[in-house]
Order: structure tokens, then sequence, then C-alpha cells
């Protein structure tokens, strides 16, 4: 019986440092986000969060159709640029079939270095034109099976 609460205990142990140090690098992580500045008029478009570390970012908020200007069926260019206004990529993302007054998510993950600011502009058509890859948002089922037994085999 002994041995068994000494083995409890140590499950135990392990999932709280697993626990704790999960906690520790979501907040490192978070906090090496910094804000970047967004230079454009474009009302439609609220933006409520707009990082970016050393090497991605992230800009999340939200597209409202008003009346007036309608941007319903265009799509949305994201230009990101340096300090030194270095033109670092472009990512567009397309507006769906929005009614006046609606409101539609949008959440944005790129991989760039070094980016100070960016600007939002209203297309009627998607242009031709390279445009950088958003990070992975989730692993394939067969991903995460070769990982696995990569991981399996270095342990082995």
């Amino acid at each position: 019986m002994k041995r068994v609460k000494t083995l409890l205990m140590y499950a135990l142990w392990v999932v709280l440092f697993i626990i704790f140090s999960e906690f520790l690098i979501n907040v490192a992580l978070n906090s090496s986000y910094k804000p970047i500045e967004r230079r454009d008029n474009v009302s439609q478009v609220n933006v409520y969060q707009a990082e970016a570390t050393l090497v991605n970012g992230r800009i999340r908020g939200l597209i409202t159709n008003s009346e007036t200007d309608n941007i319903s069926n265009k799509y949305l260019e994201f230009d990101f640029y340096s300090e030194r206004d270095v033109f670092l990529g472009k990512k567009i993302i397309n507006v769906n079939e929005l009614q006046a007054g609606e409101t539609q998510n949008f959440e944005i993950l790129f991989k760039l270095e070094n980016v100070d600011y960016y600007t939002v502009s209203v297309l009627d058509e998607k242009p031709e034109g390279e445009e950088i890859e958003i990070l992975p948002e989730g692993w394939t089922t067969g991903e995460i099976v070769v990982a696995t037994v990569f991981t399996l085999l270095i342990f082995w």
C-alpha cells in the first residue's frame, strides 16, 4: 500500500509540474508580443488586438458593413511594414455576404520578422501576387501520428 501511495504522489507531482510549466510557457509567450501600429482610415474594420513578436504576429478584429460604404463580397488587404517602411508581405481576407449593419469576426496569424505597422485597404477583386502563409492552426491526424512515432523512437 505504501508503494501505491508513493507512486500516486509521483504521478500527482508530474501532473502538477505539467500544468505549472504549461502556464509559465503561455505567460512567457504572450508577454513577448508587443502592439503594432495601424496606419489607414478604413472605418469598417475595427481591430481590437494587433501584436507581433520578432518573428510572428496576430491581428484580431471585427468587420462592420455600413449602409454608406458597402464592403460585402469584397477583399481586405493587410500590408505589413518594418520600422524603416520596408514592405514585408501582405495577407488578403474575403469579406462574406454581409447585410447592412452586420459584423464578421476575423483573425490573421502571420509569420513575418520585425513588423512595426500595418495598413488595411478594401479591394473589389483579389489581386494576383504572392501572399504570406498563414500559420497552421492545427495538425492533421497524419501529422500527429508521425510526430508521436518519432517521439517514441527518440525515447525508446
